[in-house]
């Protein structure tokens, strides 16, 4: 494969490669790859690399499972790294985080944990999305977005109405907790309802992304 050769590898053969969530846009992790885990990942659709430490190629998910499936790999102007947009089965780090990158540093010198980040965010409406098409179908005693699902357009409507009013009336009325409850489930129904219209959490996003000149 001609771009394979053509890549400005490192003296030891090895060119960096960055992992990115394709749908939430999380930066997973940093590694390494050379020509044969490159041909590798594209012969497989599952990512793998070189390992500096062990001098071997490896398999991410190879112990762990959490396999990244690459949909689509990208070349930077100057051919010396590859950005790969990929679909995570599970936490991508080791000890556990979905992002390698999970630490900042603080003004004191430390690290904290990167807590609630917008990526991190995304991803949970993300897999929910998922999780809401899979029910798609599914026997309506199964579960209640099987149901809703079932119920067709007019009764998710309804719901949504319903949980509009009851996120308002916590705004107006009640604790912050409440209200945080509520939301979670006015977000939920919404997605039912593009789910039930054959749009996704997507469709929603470019709409927001076109409005940011606004």
């Amino acid at each position: 494969m001609t771009w394979v050769e053509n890549l400005a590898y490192d003296g030891r053969g090895l060119i960096a490669a960055i992992a990115q969530d394709g749908q939430t846009g999380d930066v997973l992790m940093l590694a390494w790859m050379n020509r044969e885990a490159i041909e590798r990942t594209i012969d497989t659709g599952i990512a793998h690399f070189w390992s500096r430490s062990r001098g071997r190629l490896w398999r991410k998910g190879e112990s762990s499972g959490n396999e990244l499936h690459v949909e689509e790999m990208r070349l930077d102007c100057d051919g010396d790294a590859l950005l790969l947009l990929v679909k995570p089965l599970g936490p991508t780090c080791h000890t556990g985080e979905i992002s390698c990158f999970h630490r900042t540093p603080t003004e004191s010198g430390g690290l904290a944990p990167v807590a609630g980040s917008t990526v991190r965010q995304l991803r949970v409406l993300a897999e929910l999305g998922t999780v809401i098409r899979a029910r798609r179908g599914a026997p309506a005693d199964t579960s209640y977005t099987a149901r809703l699902l079932a119920g067709g357009i007019e009764k998710i409507s309804q719901k949504v109405g319903e949980e509009s009013f009851e996120t308002a009336l916590a705004a107006a009325t009640q604790s912050d907790a409440r209200l945080a409850e509520e939301a979670a489930d006015l977000l939920y129904h919404v997605l039912v309802l593009l789910e039930a219209r054959g749009l996704t959490l997507a469709d929603a996003c470019a709409v927001l992304d076109s409005r940011r000149s606004g």
